[in-house]
Parts: structure tokens; sequence; C-alpha cells
């Protein structure tokens, strides 16, 4: 029998007693104990944030997603000890696939965001604000990571997603955590977390973990830390409700399991290639993690005169899947998590049976595969048919965490908007139609009350991740009784765990706290010219100032002849009466082409190349006779690591490209992306 311990304050220990015994859900046999008891969390978050946190903040963006990067590549190298314990709880492959390879997929996709954020231990958010009237005052925004601890309490259902797409965002975001995962699968997360600590990868103290209860882990929490917690409804809202947080205004992330909705629209009839989508990912969302994710389907919102076809052809699916033990082939279907979730589920089963009619399955049988399963935790799926969903309500209030959905009908597109909604908030719904503006006004009329919206038809479905997969780049969370939170989405997860401050100054001084180029800032003659010098050499603000060049009638005629482009303005000065233009105008794009020539020193240098152009504008027409020249300013600078040893090693260089002309104006404004060598590989 297993002891799994809990990793806080820099080492391994066991709780006083057993809180919890722990069981092999296909079998039921006892497999192991777990206890938080006699933890010190004020002493654990404390070490988190004097450890862990200043060790973190320490790094830019681009070492922490290199840091997340090494780790995704270290825990895919392992993944196959994790598929086997994981089947202790009754996952198939498929469902340990979608927690343990989806969650190092997440660590991967957290960690290509570091080429979204500078290479500073702090983010600069949006673009400055003129303050004063002759600019020598002026507003920015930047965001640094909060002083605190990520508190993150998951659930039973993915022991090892749960922990890797939440400690992603707080790790990427400079902040670190303490794991409390559900005490029923917590087996699974330690033997990750072991993996974790000893790879080092990881800064001491940046990720800890309580395998028990965790009673009194919230009750130490401060005004810097962050919370989040998955899992019921209810239990959440008892959770934030606790003093400490109103009273220390306690970020907490509440994301709740949620009756989730799926519509089959009027025109995915039978016989169409999204009809039989639907039946297929319906059932399929019935049946995987046998039911119990917070994103599975709940609803099955159906046209009136095809709810008989749709119950018939999902309960033939359903027939057909086995349930078992997944080492066994053909099993498509484990088990429940625990027995105390079987006796919930059922519960919940017998009280929706009150009020509509199970078409498939038995509330207290289930044909099961496997010789050893006779006492698992197994649940039949259940299929129930509701006739009268506005009437009958309780499928829009109980939630049955199982393999359980029900079917119900209705009129038109603005009844099945009216349903999804009466799931009170939801995490996800889908629509499966070949018709664009059937969708259009199922998300428009939905998405208020819905965190996430898949429309699926035959044109995405080979691709389709699914209507119950979140994807970190995209929010997870929903309004309502999916609990009012928002986590993953990218970037703006990764902001969650940050504190934006407002800044105000003088350019030059906003320019060094930043490290971007403000305009008003001084603006020191680079001397030598910025292409010879390597990327560790350039200083964000110090700018070339070109020679200069008078724009003739020969430029523009010669420039269409090159491009190609004779639009009117440039080029026939009689069609110019009703426009803005005096006269012929100077093409854009030649504006910016000769300002390359003016700025570029053509002599091999350090930089490697240019490879794009960003915010580029035509502020004022350039006329023949305007003279222009250049301020060709270093805006900011981005590390870049070497991705093999016979790599360059490099940089990201943006240039400010501002063009002006005999008045001092600006005629043009552009930001260019150059690829800058470095000293060691002078």
């Amino acid at each position: 029998m297993i002891q799994v311990k809990n990793y806080v304050i820099g080492q391994w220990t066991a709780g006083t007693g057993s809180e919890t015994t722990l069981y092999n859900a296909l079998t039921g046999d006892v497999i192991g104990e777990t206890s938080s008891a006699g933890l010190d969390y004020n002493q654990i978050l404390t070490y988190g944030r004097e450890v862990g946190g200043k060790a973190l903040r320490k790094m830019t963006f681009q070492e922490r997603g290199r840091m997340l990067k090494a780790l995704a590549l270290f825990l895919m190298d392992k993944k196959e000890s994790y598929y086997a314990l994981s089947a202790l709880t009754g996952a198939t492959r498929v469902d340990s696939w979608i927690d343990i390879e989806g969650g190092i997929g997440n660590v991967f996709a957290n960690a290509s965001l570091r080429k979204q954020f500078p290479d500073l231990p702090y983010y600069v958010d949006g673009t400055a604000a003129p303050l004063s009237k002759n600019g020598t005052f002026i507003g920015h925004h930047i965001m640094v990571p909060k002083q605190g601890v990520a508190v993150h309490i998951n659930a039973f259902n993915f022991p090892i997603w749960g922990m890797l797409e939440k400690i992603a965002v707080n790790l990427m975001a400079g902040v670190p955590c303490v794991v409390k995962p559900s005490e029923f699968t917590c087996f699974v997360t330690e033997l990750m977390v072991k993996d974790i600590i000893d790879s080092k990868l990881l800064p001491e103290g940046s990720l800890q973990l309580v395998c028990g209860l965790g009673r009194g882990i919230l009750d130490f929490v401060d005004s810097e830390d962050v919370v989040t917690f998955t899992g019921s409804a209810h239990t959440g809202k008892v959770l934030k409700s606790l003093p400490q947080f109103s009273e220390r205004s306690i970020p907490f992330n509440l994301e709740a399991d949620s009756l989730n909705a799926t519509v089959l629209g009027k025109h995915a009839i039978p016989g169409t290639i999204e009809f039989d989508l639907f039946i297929k990912e319906t059932t399929k969302e019935i049946t995987i993690k046998a039911g119990q994710k917070c994103t599975a389907v709940r609803r099955i919102i159906v046209p009136e005169n095809l709810v008989e076809e749709v119950s018939k052809q999902i309960s033939a699916r359903l027939a057909t899947t086995k349930v078992g033990d997944p080492s066994l082939e053909g099993v498509r279907m484990g088990s429940l998590a625990t027995q105390t979730q079987v006796d919930r589920v059922r519960q919940n089963v017998l009280e929706l049976a009150k009020s509509q009619e199970i078409v498939y399955g038995n509330v207290d049988h289930v044909d099961v595969v496997g010789n050893n399963c006779a006492n698992g935790a197994f649940f039949s799926p259940i299929l129930f048919v509701n006739n009268d969903p506005f009437n009958k309500t309780d499928v829009h209030n109980i939630e049955a965490f199982g393999p359980v959905s029900t079917i119900m009908p209705y009129k038109d597109i603005d009844e099945a908007i009216e349903l999804a909604r009466m799931g009170k908030g939801s995490l996800v719904s889908s629509i499966v139609t070949p018709d664009n503006q059937e969708a259009t006004d199922y998300v428009v009329g939905a998405a208020s009350m819905h965190g996430r919206i898949l429309v699926l038809n035959k044109d995405c479905a080979k691709e389709s991740t699914g209507h119950g997969s979140p994807m970190p780049l995209l929010t997870h969370g929903g309004p309502g009784r999916a609990g009012g939170g928002e986590e993953m989405g990218g970037k703006r997860g990764v902001l969650h765990y940050m504190q934006r401050t407002a800044i105000q100054g003088h350019p030059t001084t906003i320019t060094h706290i930043t490290q971007q180029f403000q305009v008003g800032a001084e603006m020191p003659e680079a001397n030598p010219h910025v292409f010879r010098k390597h990327f560790e050499e350039l200083v964000v603000g110090e700018t070339v100032f070109t020679h200069k060049h008078t724009v003739s009638d020969a430029d523009i005629v010669n420039f269409a002849n090159v491009s190609g482009d004779n639009f009117y303005a440039h080029m026939d000065a009689t069609s110019l009466e009703g426009t803005i233009f005096e006269r012929r105008v100077a093409h854009g794009y030649f504006v910016l082409s000769k300002a390359a020539g003016l700025f570029v020193d053509p002599k091999k240098g350090p930089v490697l190349l240019n490879y794009g152009l960003e915010d580029a504008r035509f502020t004022k027409p350039v006329y023949p006779g305007a003279t222009i020249g250049v301020r060709f300013t270093v805006k900011e600078k981005v590390d870049q690591e070497k991705r093999s040893e016979d790599d360059i090693a490099k940089g990201i260089v943006k240039f400010l490209v501002d063009v002006y002309d005999e008045t001092g104006e600006t005629v043009a404004i552009a930001t260019i992306l150059t690829m800058v060598r470095k000293l060691d590989q002078a």
C-alpha cells in the first residue's frame, strides 16, 4: 500500500494519520492512503512567496518560456508512467491522453507565448498616452507579477491536466503555486510532481503539492495571492464566500461544472454529414471520461421532429460501447473515479427520472468487461428524453456528473437558444449545422451565457478538437452557474496573475522603464551606425539621422513601372478633383522603400535579415518637391534562444522608422523587425 505524500517547504512529507483511503477504481482494491493533516499552511504559503516567487520574478518572460518548454519536453519523455497509473482511476487510453498529453500540450502552448512578451520580468501593456501639450509628460501601463502565490484547488477528473493547465500560466507570469489536487486521484498528480521536482527545471519553491484534504489551505491567503477552484458550483461558492476574499480583495477564479448543451441545427437533417457528426460527437461526449468532464454534454437540444430519430441513433451507438477494464481490447468506456461518485450520479439520475424518461441505460446495472471488475466504480450510460423542457425543468438544474444526458425538443432557433440559456450559465455549448446564418443566430443569441461555443460542420470536422476540449490559447470558464471565472486564454490568462500599474513621467524615463522607445524621449545619435552593432551593443532610443532625398516626378513614374501600381492618384493629375490630394502624390510604399535606402548601411555586418514590417501608416501626402529624411531608432530588443548548437546566436531588434519632410512633420511611420547577430557569433 502506497503513502501519497505532500511536497512542501522543499521536502516530501506525510501528513499525520490517514485522511483518505485510495482505491483502484476498476477493481475496488485499496491502493494507498494520503493525509495533509498537520501541515503548516502559513509557512507553506510564505515559503512559496519568499523562495519561489523571488526566483521567478528575477527571470524574464523569455527565460520562463524556455523553462516551460524544457519542462514539457521532459514530461513527454515520461508519459508512459503516467498512463500506467492513470488507468487506476478508471480512465481509458483516450481518457488519459486528454489528461496527460493534453496537459503537457498546454505547457508547450504557454511556453510559446514568450514570443508575445518582452525580454523583461514584467509586461508593457498597450501604448503610451500623451498627457501634456509639449510632450514632456506621458503615461503608460506596466504589469508586474503579483508577489504572492497561486493556490490551485483541482477536481478529481483531471489529475494531470487540471494541474498543468493552471501552473503553466502562473509560472509564465512569474508567480509560484501550491497545487491541491483531489485527494481521490492525487496519486497520479504526485507521480508527475516527483518527476518535476527531480528534474530541477523549476526554481525551488515555485511548485508545492498538497495531496490530502487540504483543510486550512485558504486560511492564510493574502491580497497578492490568487486562488483558483475547479469543481462543484456549491463547493466553489462556499469557498468564494469566505471572509478573507472580500476583506483582502483576493482574486478567486471559479470554474464549476455546468449543464452544457449541444444543438442540432434544423438544416442538419438525417442523411447529411452534419447529422452524422452530431450523433457521433454527442455519443463521444457522453462516454469519454465516463462523462466526468466539466465540459461534457448534459443537454441535447434537437428539432422536435427529430427527437425520436436522434434518441434511436444515440441509443444504438451507446449499446455498442463496451464498458469495463480499459486494458482489454474493445473497451471504450471505463469506470467513474470512485464509488462515492457512483452513489452521487445514481442519486441525481433518480431525481431526474421523476420528470423525464430514461430511454437507454439502467441505473442499477451495467454489463462490464473484465474478470476483476465486479467491485469497480462502473455506471451505465443513461440517456433521457424530456418532452416538455420549458415546464419539466429539473434537467436545467440537476447535474449528474457521469455518463448522463437528456434529449429535448425545440421548435425554432429562438427556442433552442432559450433552452441553452436555461442552464443558467455554461462552460461550453455547441451547434452542429451546415447553415452559417443558423450558426450566427445561435452564437449571437447564446454567447452571453456561455464561455465557449463550438460551431461544427463538415468543413472543420476533420480538425475540430470537439465540444468538450478547452484549448490553451482560448479562454476556459463561463458565466453564472459555470462560476463566472476565466482561465487559460493565451496571454489573457497570464495577465490574470499580474498587477497592472499606470506609470507617468518624461518619455525618456518611461523609455528606460519599459525598454520600449517612447516618442519624445531622448534620441542620442548612434555612432557607429546601428547596423554595425551587435545585439548586446544596441541601446533602446539610439537613433540614426539619415541623409535626405527630394522626391521627383521621375521617382513616382519609376516606382509605378517597377511595382505595377498605377493608381490614379499617383499617375493621373487630371483625376484628382474631389479627392484630398492637391496634385499627383508619391506612393506610400515608395516613401517606405526610399526610407530603407536612406537608413540601410549596406556593408555586411551583424544584421542578418529584415523579416517583417508592423504598424505601417502614411500620415501626410508626399508631393514631388518634398524633401524626406528618416529618424531610425532602436525601439525594442527581444532575446532569442538558439534552436541547436549550430544555430547562430541572435536576437530580434525592432526599429522605429519615422519618415519626415522638410517641415519636420512625420509623413510615414512603421516598425521593422530585424535579426541581429550576438557578439559571441561575431
